[in-house]
This record gives C-alpha cells, sequence and structure tokens, in this order.
C-alpha cells in the first residue's frame, strides 16, 4: 500500500528544559502524520510531496525525511528559496506558536500541476489539510483541486484533515467556503470540533459530525481532545472513548499522530474502529513528550 501526504515540512524551534534553548527539527501538520504513520506501518509505503529551496536547511530537511524512510522524490526544489520556520511557545502543555513563512517554497508546491498529478500516479490513500490549502495561492489551490479529482476518479482514497488556521487565510469566508469545498471532494474527514465551534459555530461534536457528513464522504472522525470521538461510517455513527493522558505536556502533533494511527489501520483492514483507537493511542504517547516528532513505542497489531 502506498500513502501521499501534500503539505507544508518547516524548520521547527522546540523548546527544551533551560528556558530560551530551542532543538531544531522538521515538522507541519501533514508531514508529521506521514511521519508518525512511517514510523507505525512500515509496510506502508511514505511518500511526501510539498516543495522546498535549494539551501542547506532545505537539503537536510531532505536528508530528515529519507532518514525517516519518508520517498522525498515528490519533493520539488525551488531555486533561491527556502523553507518556513516556527517556534512553539509551551504553556501548563497548551502551545502556541510564532511563524516565519513568507518566503517558504511550500507555497509553490501545486503551480506544476503535471508533477503534482504524477506524485499521485501510484498512491492508494493521498493526504491534504486546510493548512495545504491555506498556503496556495487561488491558481494552485485550483491545481491541487483539479489533481485530486482525477486521483479520485481513477480509485484513489482522499483523506482531508481540516486543520483550521484563520490567519493564514485572506478571509474567514474564503477559508471557510474552501474548506467546505475540500470535503465535500474527499472521502475521508477529519475535523477537530474545538476549531470547528469557533468558526463554524458548532454546539457539540455531533453537529460538526452533520454538517461534513451531509457532504457524502464515507467518513467523518471528530477529533474532540479528551471527550469522545464521533464518527460516521457508510451511514453508520458511532463514538470512542479517549483515555485521558493525565501527565500531558505539550499537545503539539497530537491530532497529526491520531490521524496516522487512522490512517494506518484503514489501509491495513478497512476498519475505522480499529483506527481510531489506533489513532488514540498513538496521540496520547505524543503529548507526553516534547515537539512535534517524538520517539514512540510500537502499537499492537498495526504493521
Amino acid at each position: 500500500m502506498q500513502f501521499l501526504a501534500i503539505g507544508e515540512c518547516m524548520a521547527e524551534l522546540a523548546p527544551m528544559e533551560r528556558p530560551s534553548e530551542f532543538r531544531l527539527g522538521y515538522a507541519g501538520d501533514t508531514f508529521n502524520t506521514a511521519w508518525y504513520l512511517a514510523q507505525i506501518a512500515p509496510n506502508i509505503h511514505v511518500s511526501f510531496a510539498t516543495a522546498v529551496g535549494d539551501d542547506v536547511i532545505s537539503q537536510g530537511m531532505r536528508a530528515f525525511m529519507r532518514n525517516s524512510h519518508i520517498n522525498d522524490a515528490f519533493v520539488q526544489v525551488i531555486p533561491g528559496k527556502t523553507v518556513g520556520l516556527y517556534l512553539i511557545h509551551l504553556k501548563d502543555g497548551e502551545r502556541s506558536f510564532s511563524y516565519w513563512r513568507n518566503s517558504s517554497a511550500a507555497r509553490q508546491l501545486a503551480v506544476d500541476q503535471a508533477a503534482l498529478e504524477q506524485s499521485m500516479v501510484r498512491a492508494d490513500l493521498i493526504y491534504f489539510s486546510g493548512i495545504t490549502l491555506a498556503i496556495l495561492d487561488p491558481q494552485s489551490r485550483q491545481n491541487l483541486f483539479s489533481a485530486l479529482g482525477r486521483a479520485r476518479a481513477a480509485g484513489k482514497t482522499i483523506a482531508f484533515d481540516t486543520n483550521l488556521r484563520p490567519r493564514l487565510w485572506d478571509d474567514t469566508d474564503e477559508m471557510i467556503q474552501t474548506i467546505m469545498f475540500a470535503a465535500a471532494q474527499s472521502d475521508i474527514v477529519l475535523p477537530s470540533h474545538e476549531d470547528e465551534a469557533v468558526w463554524f459555530g458548532d454546539n457539540s461534536a455531533t453537529e460538526t459530525l452533520d454538517r461534513y457528513a451531509k457532504l457524502g464522504p464515507g467518513l467523518v472522525i471528530v477529533k474532540n481532545s479528551a471527550d469522545p470521538v464521533v464518527f460516521q461510517h457508510a451511514g453508520k455513527r458511532g463514538e470512542i472513548h479517549v483515555e485521558p493522558a493525565i501527565d500531558f505536556v505539550d499537545t503539539t502533533a497530537a491530532g497529526d499522530s491520531f490521524n496516522a494511527g487512522v490512517f494506518a489501520e484503514i489501509m491495513k483492514s478497512g476498519d475505522p474502529v480499529k483506527g481510531i483507537k489506533s489513532g488514540c493511542r498513538l496521540a496520547g504517547q505524543v503529548v507526553r513528550k516534547k515537539g512535534a516528532l517524538v520517539p514512540i513505542e510500537p502499537l499492537e497489531g498495526v504493521e
């Protein structure tokens, strides 16, 4: 089985134990999911499609991908560009970010539609996010939608995490309309109720589920922090209890790692319930350590 994630990988500065000390790493929402999937499911061939610069830090990023068992053949190199940078701020285990991404080469990842479509040819499951859409200009966004549409028509499974980041959009109406359009073009939709409640006015995770289920995807999974995950698969609904992580230190990449657990099981058995449970176990490990990409223990039953 082959998995393709599309989006932005950035240089990450994560806080260390001493104040004002940071560790350099590489991370980004769809990349985090690809990285965790490569760690827990070595039988799945994981690729990442993005664009980077031709500088040293971009070269280091590609080397990191390869060392993490992620295929970088679909990483475009844009001369004169570099990668985005973000810094994590932590307070009581919750995180906020400072970003420097205006010169990020990833903004050009969908300029070459032919290259984008080529990256999808062998993929069984293709994954993108609201952040992927937010960093693109309107024409590149349309190129991505066109490529995804052709891939879906060819039998590929399209998965979408809404990942709402209003600061990346020109206005919230554009964000809302684009997110809903993207969800309607997808087979799997993975929103987070906490974010959705703010921008769509959902009063419960079930309302978030209702809104996306009406668009017709075969599987909708609503993440809801420590509250139960609600989902709809093939018209049937359910919820999965989440074991609270009482000793969490950093929630960075909690949702991204959850997605990896879901995808690993769906690509193995097609069972979303097992996938949600795997995702919860994986996210429970991730939030107990600092940074987006952390060492993890193997998940039972995931190969």
